[in-house]
């Protein structure tokens, strides 16, 4: 799927270098003599949290990507893997535990994921379990 780059605005899903990345910043050039603006994306990959940079004219197209949230249950917590049942298909897997979740994930906690291009990672933790 592809946006216009005029589209994008801080808190959307773009794809930079074929990684689904959430912008954070957007600083736009003003046009040249003989050239067109130019737009600096600067944004973080939802999956691994690197910080990448884009820079195309305003008039470009760029990818989105799309991406399915979820809520899921987590069924039991290791110290850096969660297995989680989908609350819809009651569907289990395994995603790595973000360190800003370790100390609020246990098991009945809900939580909200991320799912894109095959991969999946937790986002929000909705509710406390038992």
């Amino acid at each position: 799927m592809y946006a216009s780059m005029k589209d994008i605005k801080p808190g959307r899903f773009i794809l930079i270098d074929g990684v689904p990345c959430r912008v954070v910043e957007l600083d736009v050039s003003s046009p040249g003599k003989h050239g067109a603006a130019k737009m600096r994306v600067t944004a973080v990959g939802i999956f691994d949290g690197q910080k990448r940079t884009l820079l195309k004219p305003s008039s470009a197209d760029i990818e989105v990507p799309i991406i399915n949230k979820k809520k899921a249950q987590v069924v039991s917590v290791t110290e850096n893997l969660a297995q989680l049942m989908d609350l819809d298909t009651y569907e289990t897997y395994d995603v790595s535990v973000p360190e800003e979740f370790r100390s609020l994930l246990r098991q009945g906690v809900e939580v909200e994921v991320m799912e894109s291009m095959g991969k999946k990672a937790i986002s929000r933790v909705m509710s406390g379990g038992s």
